[in-house]
């Protein structure tokens, strides 16, 4: 069965067809662009929301040791490899289904085009060949009316007695020729009809099947064209299925390596001081040698207060070079740090300091090559820079050894300085301190609501959040910066203009 056999009848139907099947094919081309807006815009929104939680600056990069915070970052980051295949399926899509196909679309309408050019001249043949036909038609008729019109009246003359012998042979001729005429006008119209049944013939059975099959063909190739679109529409998708697996699995990986015992462990080290805990506070007997107070000027019995430290966080002491205001654990890793960086400097040192003497041989024995006196200077400061480093690393390996062997001593001497422990006999020693002590309790100026959340990465500060309430120690000074105390007992400074105060 084909178009050309079965709808020869049909043109009009076949037109309305193939026109549907254009528009379904440019509908599918707007479907699968729009689909690629919505895998663009979802690739955009996983990519900022990656960059929203990714970890950034110091304090951050201090938390990533931790493995569920480094998972958590494992996981932004497969999670930004997924946003890339859902773009490369996007950009996959768009070059693969809608520029092809909008290419064989634009290739398919002109072919449409002229079949159906074809058709209508076809048509407009088979029309003027009627009309010719129509026209020998009504001249054979007429004619051969009016032959028959002259034979009557060619026959009436004969008969009529009046009429003279040459008016009989005149009508006779007359009829002769009308018949003549109308003979030939048969004729014309009989080829005329011959003709015609002729391109009829070839229009229904040769012309308009073959162009009609043609329009068959080319719908039933643009239907397996929009078939084979379906199936890349799938198939671009499965193509980075494996990829997007692995981020998954990825994802699932990063999960499964968090490790809390292993985050514990690293948060002590991390945070240890290596002090000993506080002894017990020994009872000091003040009833023994001193006299009764005579005076309103005598010495008050001593004030006793709990200590606060470590609970409550003081102002931060100044950092130090040899990092001495850092508990003992924490100094050691802070000075073995700080050699290894000194190392690492110097090594990098050593090694431009060997190219540079190797450079300048090679310039005093091949002279064209380059001025051997032109590297003087930089070999002369990468000198300097080893002289210096050297001296650092000796500095810092010093005070490391220092650290390590003074270590217990240290612990010691902190035990009795937290505590306020001296000799029973230095009566006058302990007054001093209970009342530096109390000197150095600062009372809150005043309270503030936080407004907002900040966050305190830098020395000195302190990370509040939206709402709580802090205790003002420091008014602004005219820096924009304030020092508060919040209710867990840390002290630091924030900005003036994130609270509020009551």
């Amino acid at each position: 069965m084909n178009w050309g056999t079965d709808l020869w009848d049909q043109y009009d139907v076949i037109d309305k067809h193939t026109q549907s099947g254009l528009d379904l094919m440019e509908r599918y081309i707007k479907f699968v662009k729009e689909r690629t807006e919505v895998e663009q815009n979802y690739a955009k929104q996983l990519r900022n929301l990656t960059k929203k939680y990714a970890k950034r600056g110091s304090k951050d990069e201090q938390d990533c040791k931790f493995t569920n915070h480094a998972s958590f970052q494992d996981i932004l980051n497969e999670l930004n490899d997924y946003a890339g295949q859902r773009e490369l399926i996007a950009e996959n899509m768009m070059t693969g289904i809608c520029v092809e196909l909008t290419k064989y679309l634009q290739d398919i309408k002109q072919e449409r085009k002229m079949h159906l050019t074809e058709v209508k001249k076809a048509q407009q043949n088979l029309e003027s060949n009627v009309k010719q036909l129509e026209s020998t038609k009504k001249r054979f008729a007429k004619e051969w009316a009016e032959a028959e019109k002259a034979t009557q009246q060619a026959e009436k003359t004969e008969n009529d007695l009046n009429a003279t012998k040459l008016d009989v042979e005149k009508a006779k001729q007359h009829a002769h020729a009308r018949t003549h005429t109308a003979e030939e006008c048969r004729n014309d119209y009989a080829a005329q009809l011959q003709k015609y049944n002729k391109e009829q013939n070839l229009f229904y059975y040769t012309e308009i099947p073959q162009i009609f099959n043609n329009l068959q063909d080319m719908d039933e190739r643009r239907i397996r064209r929009l078939a084979e679109g379906y199936c890349q529409f799938s198939d671009m998708e499965k193509k980075v299925m494996p990829i997007i697996s692995k981020c998954l699995e990825g994802i699932s990986s990063a999960g499964g390596r968090t490790n809390e015992k292993q985050d514990s462990m690293l948060f002590i080290e991390q945070h240890k001081s290596g002090f000993e805990r506080p002894g017990d506070v020994e009872f000091e007997d003040y009833s023994h040698g001193i006299k009764p107070a005579t005076s309103d000027s005598s010495l008050n019995p001593p004030r006793v207060r709990n200590k606060l430290w470590p609970f409550s966080k003081k102002n931060k002491p100044p950092a130090a070079e040899d990092f001495s205001h850092l508990p003992p654990e924490q100094r050691k890793k802070r000075l073995q740090a700080k050699i290894d960086d000194i190392s690492k400097d110097l090594q990098k040192e050593q090694d431009q300091s060997e190219a540079l003497e190797k450079m300048k041989g090679v310039y005093e024995q091949n002279p064209q090559l380059g001025d051997p006196s032109s590297l003087e200077p930089q070999i002369t400061e990468t000198a300097q820079n080893i002289g210096r480093l050297k001296g650092e690393l000796t500095k810092y390996e010093t005070w490391l050894s220092e650290a390590v062997g003074g270590e217990e001593s240290a612990n010691a001497i902190n035990n009795n300085t937290q505590h306020g422990l001296v000799a029973a006999n230095q009566t006058q020693n302990i007054y001093t301190e209970f009342d530096d002590e109390f000197d150095d309790i600062e009372s809150p100026i005043g309270q503030c609501t936080a407004l907002y959340t900040f966050e305190g990465n830098s020395e000195g500060t302190i990370s509040i959040t939206e709402g709580e309430l802090l205790s003002v120690m420091e008014e602004d000074k005219g820096d924009g910066w304030m020092r508060v105390l919040s209710a867990s007992g840390e002290e630091g400074y924030i900005p003036s203009s994130y609270v509020k105060q009551t």
